[in-house]
């Protein structure tokens, strides 16, 4: 019993910190909670607090059944647990019906279901290998935003008194962001990513658009807050 708590502890830590939803006492409000600390704190320090918030493109159903094991053995699962998912997911076979039509059997090697019991956990132990790869590419080229998330959406935090250094830091971190989920071969829902700038500005606020058509995105106009 000793082993197994250990191997759950060390799953737990391996759950990204700023990762929310799905989890047991973290909820849509701790989210909102962690943002309007990060608002108020910024405005304490005369600072623009600047979101861009982005979406991953049918992320449940395209999680990976050969890499998921390996992630939850990277998180320290006890190995019954990594092999009872290794032979839950992989190997598995579906086919379908279409009136008097009946398909063949094939493979399917991605996807689980998003209202299963165990979903949220997977999706968050999944999730949680491209946030702690985000974290440390943006740590190495200097990049000073914050990560948010929220299963499989996401949101950069940024505070300046500058918003074209907020718009600069925003293009460089969903570049890397795009190029990392590339690898696990996921991809941004360019119609969901959104950008918000929280000021406390009396005159006329009007800040320019984010730019990221250069990088394969969108161009966003702020949202009104």
């Amino acid at each position: 019993m000793r082993r197994s708590s250990a191997n759950t502890s060390n799953s737990l830590c391996f759950i990204y910190l700023c990762q929310l939803g799905g989890l047991k006492q973290r909820s849509t409000s701790d989210a909102g909670v962690t943002l309007t600390h990060f608002i108020c704190s910024g405005w304490t320090k005369n600072n623009i607090t600047s979101t861009l918030a982005f979406d991953i493109t049918q992320f449940f159903p395209s999680i990976n059944h050969r890499l998921l094991p390996l992630i939850m053995k990277k998180a320290g699962c006890h190995s019954r647990v990594v092999q009872f998912f290794s032979n839950y997911l992989i190997d598995r076979k579906t086919w379908y019906c279409w009136n008097n039509f009946s398909s063949f059997f094939f493979n399917i090697d991605i996807g689980i279901g998003q209202g299963s019991a165990l979903s949220s956990i997977l999706s968050a132990l999944y999730i949680s290998l491209v946030f702690h790869i985000l974290e440390k590419c943006l740590k190495n080229l200097e990049i000073p935003v914050s990560i948010l998330s929220f299963i499989n959406d996401g949101l950069f935090i940024v505070q300046s008194k500058s918003l074209t250094v907020s718009n600069s830091l925003f293009f460089c971190s969903y570049n890397v962001i795009s190029s990392i989920l590339d690898k696990f071969s996921l991809i941004l829902e360019y119609g969901k990513t959104e950008v918000f700038h929280f000021s406390r500005a009396q005159e006329v606020f009007n800040p320019s658009p984010l730019d990221l058509s250069a990088i394969g995105g969108p161009i966003l106009k702020p949202k009104d807050i």
